[in-house]
């Protein structure tokens, strides 16, 4: 089953990321086995762009993976270190094996071109992993293409629920 989750354009930046490193931290400390990423921004002031890291789920104790890089003040471009996202997405297809659940920060850009941890979801399904992740608005379309009926929208407010639901099933 692949699960997700949408915010309002009203929710404040990192809210769906810091909703599902909450969940995470909840699952684990209930006996959970889970694999994916949660990411965390480090805010360095307005004049700054943050910095973006991936904790993995099943590493807790390995040291995050900055997935963002420093282009200076002045710069426009993206800030994604497309490499490190793949080495991140690599390390949690190698710790799917004995996971309950794949948690993952969401299908973003990346996943819509075919990059990022979209091989990750695909390899949960094909061994009937459930997976859960937000879309943002601007990747809906996206993700739709690529989940087609195989996916579940589930409200914000409901997530753990269908976490417990996929325990029972």
């Amino acid at each position: 089953m692949l699960a997700w989750f949408g915010l309002d354009e009203t929710a404040p930046p990192g809210a769906a990321d810091r909703m599902l490193a909450a969940l995470a931290a909840d699952l684990a400390q209930a006996g959970w086995r889970l694999a994916g990423a949660v990411q965390h921004n480090l805010d360095h002031g307005a004049d700054c762009a943050c910095d973006m890291e991936l904790v993995l789920l099943a590493e807790p104790e390995a040291p995050p993976i900055r997935i963002s890089q420093s282009l200076g003040t002045l710069s426009s471009g993206c800030r994604l270190d497309s490499g490190a996202l793949q080495m991140a997405a690599g390390r949690v297809a190698a710790r799917l094996d004995g996971a309950e659940l794949l948690i993952l920060p969401k299908f973003g850009q990346q996943e819509a071109h075919g990059r990022g941890f979209r091989e990750v979801i695909g390899a949960a399904l094909l061994r009937d992993l459930p997976v859960l992740l937000h879309v943002p608005r601007q990747q809906r379309a996206a993700f739709a293409e690529f989940a087609g009926d195989l996916a579940q929208e589930v409200p914000a407010a409901a997530l753990a629920g269908w976490v417990r639901a996929q325990r029972a099933a």
